[in-house]
This record gives C-alpha cells, structure tokens and sequence, in this order.
C-alpha cells in the first residue's frame, strides 16, 4: 500500500487505494479518503470524482461506497462548492458538485435502503440548494434527479417534502427549464461555459454537438422536474399547490423527456391528478387543458392513453362531468371507434384490428392444449408463408406480400414472440409503401410491444418514425428516430451497429428536419428575439445545418429513404436491391 503510493504524484491517491490486494486495509483507506477529501484543497480533486461517477453509473446497486460514508463526503463537496467560491474557482473544482448530486442520484435510483442511507447523511438540505440555482442550470438537472429518486420511497418521500420549497421549485423548473436552458446556454454560442460544454459532449463533440446535447438536457431537466411533481401529485395534501391554473395549461404541451420513452410527460402528471377527486375538481375547471387532452386523445402517439383515462374519470365523476359538456363524450366515442378517423362509422381498417385481437385472444386459449408437434408444425407454416411475402416483396407486389404475412401471423404460434416482432414489423414496411401510415404505426407499436426488450426493436423504431413523417407528427417521429440511433449504437449485432460511431445520414437528415418542425427551445426563442417568424425556426435552430459535425455514413450504406426496408437479420445494409429488405431468418 504504501509502495503504492510513494510512486503517486497524489499522497492518498483514490485510484492507488482500490488497488490495494487487501480488503480490510482497502475499505479503511477508502473509509479515510471520504472522510478527508473535503477538507483537502489539493490539485486533482476531480479526477476522483470523476472515476467514482462512472463507478456509481456503472454499479449503483453495489453497498461498497454507501457504507464507507460516500453520501457524506458528497454531501460535503456540495457544501464547500456553494460557500466555498474560491476553491470552486480553482483548478477543475468547478465540476465536482455537478458530479457529487450525480452520483447521489445514481446510487438512489434502484435501492430504498441506499436511499434512507443518503437521507440520513444529510444529501437533501445540498440538492435542495442547488435545485434554487446557485449554480446553474446544469447543478440544477442532477440535483432534481436525485430529488426525484429519495421522493420515490415511502419512507424517503416525507424528508423532501419536508423542505416546503422543493414541490414549488420543482414546478417552476418544468415551466421554464427549456427558456433557462435556451437562454443561458443555447442562445448565444460565445457565451457558453467551457465545463457545461465539456460536461455535455464529454470534450469529444463541436458547437452542434453541444446544442443537441443542450436540448436532451433541456428536455431531461424537464421530464425529472415532472417526474419529482408527480411523487407529490400521489398526495392530496399537495394538489392544491400543484394545480395552479397557468401550470396546468402549460402542462399536455410539456414533453417530458426526448430520448426517455418511459417518461410521463406533462399529460402523465395530468394522468396522477385526475386519479384524485381533488385533482379532478381542479382541471375541470380549466378549459384549455381540457381541450388539449381532447387533442391528445384524438392522436395516435403513445400518450394518448393517458389523456383517455383522464377524461373517462372526468366523465365518470358526478362532480365534475356536467362541466364538461358534450365534447369530451365525443370524443372518447371517435377514440373507441377509430383513432385519427373522426367519421361516425368504424372504419374497415379498425374492423380488421378488433378482429384480429379477438382471433389473437382465441388463439392463445386454443395453443394452452395443443400438442408440441402441432405448434411446431404451424410454426414451420408460418416460415413458408413468411418466405413467400419475402419473394413477393423482392418482385415489387407489395399488396401481395402483405396479405401473405398476414396469412403469416395467423398461423404463428402466440408464444414465438420473436418471429411475430419480424412479421408485425415486416407487414409496418409494406404498408409505409402502400402509403398507409396508420396501419404502419399499429403494426410497428405491436411489434416493439412484442420485442424483448420492450420498444428496442430498431427496424420498427425506424419504421414508425417514418409513418409518423407522413403523417406530419414531427415530435412523435423524432422521438423514434432518436431512439433508433440509440438502438443501433448500443447494438452487439454488426448489422445494426453503427460504422465507425458514424450516424447514418437518412437517420441524420429525418432528426433534422424534426428537430426543426418540433424544436424544443422554439417558444423560448420566439420570447427571447432566437425566432423572428414563427412558422420557421431555421434562424435559431439550423444555423450550423449546413456544416454538420455529425459523422455520417456513405450514401452506399444508407437505407433507400422513399421506400424504406424490410427486416433482414442478415444484411442490414441497404442497397439498391428490394430483396435485401425482408428478413429470412
């Protein structure tokens, strides 16, 4: 040990401590260096920090730290930077706050019991400070984060709310998290703080990379500002104070969360406020959020459910449903019959998905007493008729391909999950060419639905962005394709992964051009002069389009764009060729 450290330039070395053979000598040294590093005024202080960062992100549910006093000595660091200005000057200090409430939210994201520990080592009274501002914008989204994590428990939940301010602080980041990113950060490039640009791209992206970044951040700031309201909206002491007119008009239009599929967003808070008869009171009252749910329901994105709950429990409170006149019933009858078809009849498409629910449901309680060979045989069947679609696919008959991988999905087994993801996805294609969006969409969703793990199945991802262009819906579309880049570089798969941690560049142009048509900062700019005319937000957002810092792939690499692709687990890489398109696995 001591060896060791006589070599280090640093005396107590972190890094030198963990390489310590000995456990018991190990947890006494890492023991004393999280009980000294705050008061230490050393040179390198970072780089600690930094690695127990990506230790926390890479284990958050391991107790090592947590029983060493890793909670104090975070808790302490935030402290010293908020009083200590000086030291927070000198060196690379500047980052270790940011890094602190991080790691206090990533070792509290999993674990109640690593939570509880964290309360009790006085984490809350530092985040609490740095969730006011007093720093900036950047503290402010881990120190909601890791607020949002200690107000998930039962038994953490009432030391946050303890701090009164918190629940009202929380509510104004949401509502101005995308202006205060935009203005004290994305608006004026030159005025940018050289570590939030370090702190975004990890020092490895230019001026564009750091404005994409800024506006995931932005969007993260704001779904966990919503994803802390929401552990207060579960407690009807709190509604009152949450149910302010002018945020709930604001709150159907908040995202919540770019690349988060799993986030609420503004209309799954609302979802948590009408579950209470308080609550209910409340946005009945407002008949702008009524009608923005209205909208929400009527669409085919993936909140529209939420908005539906909303308003059945409206109508279905004696209290609140004779404010709502006759539209919110008219709705929810446009949404049984045909989601985006506001005619008075069912449409045949619907006919066609109810009755192919009903056959789905018929066919599990038939496949629960059929023998093994006969699942196998039908299975087998379905390959053939799979196979067929393939050829009629490659040859240009369209149509014909999908009929057959509908006859495909009939004879599948229920059970093979897999093969159903590939025909659902498969048929999402054809219809993208038949110049049928919705049918793509439904077929897509099914086959995410079907994917294991949910929603990461990068060929429907890609599919539905493209229905989704179709139909104009630009932020439903750019949530997808965001998520399929992600897919693909996270991808063991040689197909799907990325070349060279090169961006595809159709992915690249259709993240573009919606970025452009939903742009996250487009109020803010409009409010802060970014935005001269608003049907067009190139001014502000698209300066740098012309001279992209993204990588991209070879125009021989990328997909046809006008007429998309079919699955092929075994060449991913498009060509000219329509057969490659359809999977033959």
């Amino acid at each position: 040990m001591d060896k060791m450290q006589s070599d280090c330039p640093y005396p107590g070395c972190f890094f030198c401590v963990m390489k310590e053979a000995n456990p018991s000598k190990r947890r006494a040294s890492v023991l004393k260096f999280f009980r000294e590093l705050p008061s230490q005024d050393d040179d390198g202080q970072v780089l600690p920090i930094s690695g127990l960062w990506n230790t926390a992100m890479a284990h958050p549910n391991d107790p090592e730290f947590i029983n060493l006093g890793i909670f104090e000595c975070m808790a302490s660091l935030i402290w010293k930077g908020l009083k200590n200005r000086r030291w927070l000057a000198h060196d690379q200090n500047i980052y270790i706050p940011y890094y602190a409430a991080h790691i206090i939210g990533s070792y509290t994201m999993n674990m109640e019991e690593f939570a509880e520990r964290a309360v009790r080592a006085g984490v809350i009274p530092p985040l609490v400070e740095l969730l006011r501002g007093r720093l900036t914008w950047v503290e402010q989204r881990v120190a909601v984060r890791a607020l949002g994590h200690l107000a998930t428990y039962p038994s953490t939940f009432p030391a946050v709310a303890d701090h009164g301010e918190v629940l009202e602080l929380a509510i104004q980041l949401a509502s101005s998290s995308l202006e205060i990113v935009y203005s004290h950060f994305y608006q004026f490039v030159d005025r940018r703080l050289g570590y939030h640009c370090d702190l975004l791209t990890r020092g490895m992206g230019g001026v564009e990379m750091e404005s994409r970044k800024a506006e995931e951040w932005a969007s993260q700031l704001q779904c966990w500002s919503l994803q802390l309201i929401n552990c207060f909206a579960f407690k009807p002491e709190f509604l009152h104070d949450i149910c302010k007119t002018d945020f709930l008009i604001k709150l159907p239009g908040m995202w919540g969360g770019l690349v988060n599929e799993n986030s609420p967003a503004g209309v799954g808070l609302l979802r948590t406020i009408c579950q209470s008869k308080i609550g209910r009171g409340h946005v009945a009252n407002i008949s702008g959020t009524i009608d923005a749910l209205c909208n929400i329901a009527r669409s085919s994105d993936d909140w529209q459910y939420m908005a539906v709950d909303c308003l059945i429990w409206l109508v279905q409170d004696a209290n609140t449903c004779h404010k709502l006149g006759d539209t919110i019933v008219t709705v929810l009858q446009e949404c049984v019959q045909q989601i985006g078809n506001s005619r008075g009849t069912i449409s045949t498409r619907t006919k066609e998905e109810i009755d192919e629910l009903l056959r789905s449901k018929q066919s599990y309680k038939l496949e629960k007493n059929m023998p093994k060979e006969d699942l196998h045989i039908k299975q087998a069947a379905a390959l053939v008729v799979k196979l067929e679609g393939n050829s009629m696919f490659s040859s240009g008959n369209i149509e014909g391909a999908a009929a057959k991988y509908s006859e495909a999905l009939a004879l599948c087994p229920m059970k093979s999950k897999k093969e159903r993801v590939v025909l659902y996805s498969n048929r999402a294609q054809c219809y993208l060419l038949l110049q049928q969006p919705l049918a793509a969409i439904s077929d897509a969703t099914r086959a995410l639905c079907l994917h294991s793990p949910v929603n990461r199945h990068a060929k429907s991802l890609w599919r539905r962005a493209q229905a989704y262009d179709m139909l104009g819906l630009a932020k439903e579309s750019l949530l997808d394709a965001i998520l399929f880049i992600n897919e693909c570089s996270q991808s063991k798969d040689p197909d799907l992964s990325l070349k060279q941690n090169k961006v595809p560049d159709y992915a690249e142009r259709l993240v573009k051009k919606q970025m452009r048509a939903a742009w996250l900062f487009r109020e803010a700019a409009l409010k802060h002069g970014g935005v001269h005319c608003e049907g067009d937000a190139s001014d502000a957002f698209g300066q740098e389009a012309d001279d992209s810092e993204w990588e991209t792939a070879s125009e021989s690499d990328a997909e046809n764009e006008a007429r998309g692709d079919a699955d092929d687990e075994n060449d991913w890489k498009n060509d000219s060729r329509q057969e490659d398109f359809c999977e033959k696995s």
